[in-house]
């Protein structure tokens, strides 16, 4: 079988923040490498904070604020006396980034969040220009731009206003701009020429087909409001100082806080969130604490291997070559390929008790490594003692005067062991992070606990042949900096080929524009080496002699590819010389082209570390260059059990199912096909082929650009937004590949195997839309499926009613359509359907609302669809 990988490295948030007495505590903001060093930055970012804790105060009547904030200073900037040595926050595990954007697209300030109404986002996004430019007559003042992008990351609500739908027919046949809340006024005017301030406009007109305004009509918030809400609209009004409530929401405004969250209000989703759980108001009337803040400096990466060598590590799993052998070939790959140079590395082995292999050493150039990998054990023997190799790994810190605090430790083991508990407090207590590589079913059950709480990754691995690999290629740096993301890449078409003797296998790996630098290919075989050729995009070959055997005898070979490694598609043969078949695998990595091109990169986790059978999990793959989303990518999960079934999964950026918003670059699905109880891995492989991929520019989940106010009836105009120019705001990209892993997560409460029982019903439907067309309706929606988003439905439930309060709460009795002619297609498909409404008197101005619910063939039926509005216009 050969195997193909090339991996980009990426990341999964697990944020540090809590809530503790009413102060939030743990919060980083992390500048990122690139931009230049500007104390004036830091100060605002303070700044910003201080008036952002008090606004969030009074916004939540008096229940939460901000008591203590990190930043993080990048390395690249010069050291002072009052930087601190960070603990566990990173750049990557940021919940603020501080970054320019790329390419310069603007400076609207945004959230990263594609989970479901109600939960966490990402990260939020701001770039120097934003905290260093005056530009409140655009965004309102900084810290209340903070507090409208902190209710996205943390409590999961969505913008009130939509740029698409800037406009509605409300039920009282008036257009309404969209907006929360209502009693916001402005006027509604195209703009036809600005020149500093001042503008010539003119009434919107109506537009013939839809009723609504024309396409360029804008709406112009007065300058002086009564209405309090909502902070999700326009946080910039002076008078806007609370979320929207139960009472004030607008439940018509067709915007992603209705359609996510089921038209409810802000401040609904946000009281139930675990934080309001546990804070109830602050009694008094005394203002919120100013929040405190520390500069926080990184240092040299500081990584110690802890590697298993006991008895049970010499098991083959079917795979030809032991567990051992198979640590060894990653761990060689990581200290080589992936792990930056400059970083300080030691090892430990143990098995029933722990051995010093190195102490740190300094990999500053390429034969270091040697002094680490010459010790990688050759044999496996004894019993399981992980509390045994985590402190003498923390010995091996220790030992070289660096500090355990911010240090990393890659923790693999395969063995049960009941006594790992006994170093958990240790663990905690050292400061340090805990990566955990489980191998195989019967590693300790236990292990993720050090994973979780340390704040570092957790891998599993068993049947994958490449697991280890993977999962070690994720364990990169944690700065920020592109030029030390090892890149590892590859096309993926894993053809399982099962190759007998002299058999040749075939296949090409694209290298795209944004990499190439540092590039490594290594093959490994099981019984025999193979014959190689590879031949680069110019035609030049490389053979059997240009690959280093290794010396340690574990069955791989390496090529490394002087300088910068051509663009376009490289060719490998193998064939097998052995008298019986074998599996083989080419491995690619390779990091950025130049410390300026961003590479596109994929990264992958799922919804949860820990899934109950009975609730769905989804799997999020995000695709980017820089921070932009890549669209039209072929991206695929594969989904091993503890027991080593595999599940391969098509995810979709389709705005069906799971995946929130169409064309976001962040492509998802449900998961339901458990295998058994226990651990499973995530891989994710995302390839462009034949120019399909393309950026996008488009932001959501931001704060709005106010193109101007309205002042005793006049309009000042802010400066016009910057235009993307078109060829920009969809630019192409090249064909790529990458594989990722995305840890490992863990299955609770599933039946035995093969005793599965349908549990979940069809997937809710969110994009219905309705027009008129004649004295018909059309409908147009993306298939569900029959479980979820998957396979075909039994059938559809269509309601109709003059009145969005019918559908909303009494779905059930509203008036049914009759669709025995319609027949469902397979999950993702497009389902058109037209009927007469025939109880209702159709005239001109007559809105009809239509929901649909699907069902199954186990007759479960899935949440009521978004409400759609058909309104007829003569």
């Amino acid at each position: 079988i050969l195997f193909l990988a090339l991996h980009l490295l990426p990341e999964v948030k697990s944020s540090m923040v809590n809530l503790n007495n009413n102060g939030y505590e743990g919060i980083v903001i992390a500048i990122n490498p690139s931009v230049p060093e500007d104390e004036k930055l830091i100060q605002n970012i303070k700044e910003m904070v201080t008036e952002a804790s008090t606004y969030l105060f009074n916004a939540t009547k008096r229940r939460v604020y901000f008591r203590n904030v990190s930043i993080l200073i990048p390395t690249t900037w010069k050291s002072q006396s009052e930087y601190l040595m960070p603990k566990q926050e990173s750049y990557d595990q940021a919940d603020v980034i501080v970054a320019d954007p790329y390419p310069k697209y603007g400076d609207d300030p945004y959230t990263l969040q594609y989970g479901q109404c109600g939960e966490k986002g990402q990260y939020i996004h701001f770039t120097p220009s934003f905290l260093l430019t005056n530009n409140s007559s655009i965004y309102g003042p900084r810290g209340r731009v903070f507090v409208h992008e902190w209710a996205h990351l943390r409590w999961g609500v969505f913008d009130e206003y939509n740029v698409d739908r800037p406009f509605y027919f409300s039920r009282k046949n008036t257009i309404e701009a969209t907006r929360c809340s209502t009693p916001i006024t402005g006027m509604n005017v195209v703009f036809n020429e600005c020149k500093g301030g001042s503008c010539i406009t003119r009434p919107c007109r109506r537009d013939s087909q839809t009723g609504l305004y024309e396409e360029k009509c804008t709406f112009i918030p007065d300058k002086s409001q009564t209405a309090r809400d909502s902070i999700m609209f326009m946080q910039n009004l002076d008078s806007v100082v609370e979320f929207c409530t139960a009472k004030t929401h607008n439940t018509e405004a067709p915007n992603l806080q209705n359609k996510m969250c089921n038209h409810r209000s802000t401040w609904d989703v946000i009281s139930e969130s675990s934080d309001f759980q546990n804070a109830a108001p602050m009694t008094g009337t005394n203002l919120s604490p100013h929040p405190t803040f520390s500069l926080l400096k990184s240092k040299q990466r500081v990584v110690c291997l802890v590697l298993d060598k006991s008895g049970s590590m010499s098991t083959k799993d079917g795979l030809g070559l032991s567990r051992l052998i198979r640590m060894n070939q990653a761990a060689e790959m990581y200290l080589i390929q992936i792990i930056e140079k400059g970083s300080m590395i030691g090892m430990v082995t143990f098995e029933s008790n722990a051995t010093i292999q190195n102490n740190l050493i300094k990999l500053t150039d390429d034969s270091a490594y040697l002094n680490i990998t010459a010790k990688l054990p050759q044999n496996a023997g004894g019993g399981t003692s992980i509390c045994s190799g985590l402190r003498e790994g923390f010995q091996v810190i220790t030992k070289s005067n660096q500090s355990t605090t911010g240090s990393e430790i890659v923790l693999l083991t395969d063995g049960e062991d009941s006594t790992i508990s006994s170093c958990f407090e240790q663990a905690k207590q050292s400061g340090a992070i805990i990566h955990t590589i489980a191998v195989g079913p019967s590693a300790a059950k236990e292990l993720e606990t050090l994973s979780d709480m340390t704040g570092g990754h957790r891998f599993y691995a068993y049947k994958d042949i490449n697991g280890l690999i993977d999962a070690f290629s994720r364990i990169s740096s944690r700065s920020g900096s592109i030029a030390q993301q090892p890149l590892q890449a590859s096309n993926l078409e894993s053809k399982a080929l099962n190759i007998s003797r002299n058999e040749w296998v075939n296949g090409t790996v694209p290298v795209d524009s944004t990499i190439g630098n540092d590039t490594f290919f290594v093959v490994t075989w099981t019984i025999k080496r193979p014959k190689i050729i590879l031949q680069d995009p110019r035609g030049k070959i490389y053979e059997n002699s240009d690959f280093q055997e290794d010396k340690l005898n574990i069955w791989s070979a390496r090529l490394r590819i002087p300088g910068i490694a051509e663009t376009g598609s490289w060719t490998y043969s193998l064939q097998n010389k052995n008298v019986n078949s074998q599996l083989l695998t080419v491995t690619m990595t390779t990091r950025a082209r130049s410390p300026t091109t961003l590479p596109v990169i994929a990264t992958a986790h799922m919804s949860q570390n820990t899934a109950n059978y009975s609730s769905p999990m989804i799997v999020y793959a995000r695709v980017s260059q820089g921070f932009l989303p890549v669209l039209g990518a072929n991206v695929t999960a594969i989904i091993e059990s503890e027991d080593g079934n595999q599940v391969t999964l098509e995810l979709w950026d389709n705005g069906v199912g799971a995946d929130t918003v169409k064309n976001d670059g962040i492509y998802s699905r449900y998961f339901t096909d458990y295998h058994g109880n226990g651990r499973y891995s995530l891989k994710v492989h995302a390839q462009a082929r034949k120019n399909t991929a393309r950026l996008s520019l488009r932001q959501l989940n931001k704060a709005l650009y106010i193109p101007g106010y309205v002042e005793n009836g006049k309009i000042i105009a802010n400066p016009l937004r910057p235009e993307v120019k078109e060829d920009v705001a969809e630019a192409k990209v090249a064909d790529f590949s990458r594989v990722t892993s995305g840890g490992s997560f863990t299955v609770l409460g599933a039946p035995p195997n093969g005793n599965h029982t349908p549990v979940f019903p069809p997937g809710k439907i969110s994009d219905l839309e309705a027009k008129f067309k004649g004295d018909h309706i059309q409908l147009s929606w993306t298939a569900s499926g029959n479980v979820l988003d998957k396979g075909k439905a039994g059938g559809y439930i269509v309601r109709i009613s003059k009145r969005f309060l019918d559908l909303q709460e009494d779905f059930h009795n509203a008036t049914l359509v009759n669709t025995s002619s319609l027949i469902p297609k397979e999950a993702g498909s497009r389902e058109n359907f037209e009927f007469k409404p025939e109880s209702f008197k159709i005239e001109n101005g007559t809105h009809v609302y239509i929901a649909i619910q699907t069902i199954n063939e186990a007759n479960l039926t899935s949440e009521v669809s978004n409400i759609a509005q058909a309104t007829k216009f003569i």
